[in-house]
């Protein structure tokens, strides 16, 4: 089902998965059989987790060290005492180690076996990589799939070539092309549009939901994902935003991603979730839902200057929302769309009003 609505049951095959760990195992050479430890934070349950850290392991001949619940003061022991080489991971995870070494030699010591990261399940801030690639020495690149994908379809390389702020290339075996949001005719290179993919882990379908399936899933076997993106002339894709989170205001599209990497970089700020809400004249302005660092404080002045200074006026959040945690699916992703219905929930009056803060 994933973590974008309703569940819907993605049937996969045998073949669909295991050439999909096939392809991952392709893209990553250096892997070496039989010498590897993955630390296994992704729950089994989620498509990202089983292939990463299971039928990948399995593949390899590779040690697994499960991690039952996310605590970083566990996952941090667990890097101690095991010396993981491979961390598959969401961008929340990277944030909280790159926290949890602050400060600390001894800690930032027993990172240096981590080799190989991928990052999936959102978008991964620059600040965030740069700062866990420094830590471990190790490569950390963003890649992208979806369940209904098995899920793996792209990946950075991890030679070095990585762009930050793309999600690379489509794995071997898999295509993949940028269509118009309404024919689905490919679009030329650099313009917007649908991620489109095609290849042998793309899903037979939605168990029992045919016209589901035949919303998503063409005929000659292209998948529709729902994610707008952008490829450059090498190749390499980036995701802009899912299509439905995009804040419409004033005319203007705003893309959550954008704001949101803004926010990240700065220094007192470990998670951020930007969505859009009701306005009370109709439309929608921006909020945004920050966590601040442990010992930190931010008053919401200093997040709309920041903002301004950073990006155009249009999308510079009108609400500011700090909170103690954002609420996330099993996998450590953070869920606008359960922000998004708290916002709903509330009387109409105290939506969309501008300049609006709240505290925790």
């Amino acid at each position: 089902g994933g973590t974008t609505g309703l569940p819907k049951a993605a049937v996969l095959t045998h073949r669909n998965m295991v050439a999909n760990v096939m392809q991952v195992r392709a893209w990553v050479p250096e892997l070496r059989d039989g010498e590897e430890t993955i630390l296994s934070i992704l729950p089994f349950f989620h498509s990202y987790g089983v292939t990463l850290c299971l039928h990948l392991a399995t593949y390899l001949g590779a040690t697994t060290v499960l991690v039952p619940r996310f605590e970083i003061a566990d996952v941090m022991e667990q890097i101690a005492t095991y010396q993981p080489t491979l961390l598959p991971g969401v961008p929340t995870l990277y944030s909280a180690i790159n926290g949890a070494v602050e400060n600390n030699p001894a800690r930032q010591a027993s990172m240096r076996s981590i080799r190989y990261c991928i990052s999936g399940g959102a978008p991964l801030p620059r600040s965030v990589q740069e700062r866990f690639e420094e830590i471990t020495g190790g490569h950390l690149v963003e890649g992208y799939g979806l369940s209904e994908a098995s899920p793996v379809t792209h990946a950075n390389p991890l030679d070095g070539r990585a762009r930050i702020g793309t999600i690379g290339m489509p794995l071997p075996g898999t295509e993949a092309r940028i269509v118009d949001l309404d024919t689905r005719a490919p679009v030329p290179i650099g313009e917007r549009g649908e991620v489109a993919i095609r290849g042998p882990q793309v899903m037979k379908g939605y168990w029992r939901r045919p016209e589901d399936t035949a919303a998503v899933l063409s005929d000659d076997g292209w998948l529709y994902t729902g994610d707008i993106g952008i490829m450059d002339e090498d190749g390499f894709f980036q995701i802009v935003d899912r299509q439905k989170d995009v804040v419409i205001t004033g005319g203007e599209n705003i893309y959550p991603r954008e704001i949101e990497e803004v926010l990240y970089s700065h220094p007192k700020i470990v998670e951020a979730a930007v969505i859009g809400v009701p306005h009370s004249v109709g439309g929608q302005v921006v909020k945004a839902f920050v966590v601040v660092k442990p010992g930190e404080t931010l008053e919401r002045r200093d997040v709309l200057q920041y903002c301004s200074e950073r990006l155009a006026k249009f999308k510079v959040p009108r609400q500011i929302e700090f909170r103690e945690s954002l609420p996330k699916a099993a996998t450590g992703k953070i869920l606008r769309r359960a922000l998004a219905e708290e916002e709903a929930a509330k009387p109409r009056r105290r939506r969309g009003g501008d300049a609006e803060t709240t505290g925790g």
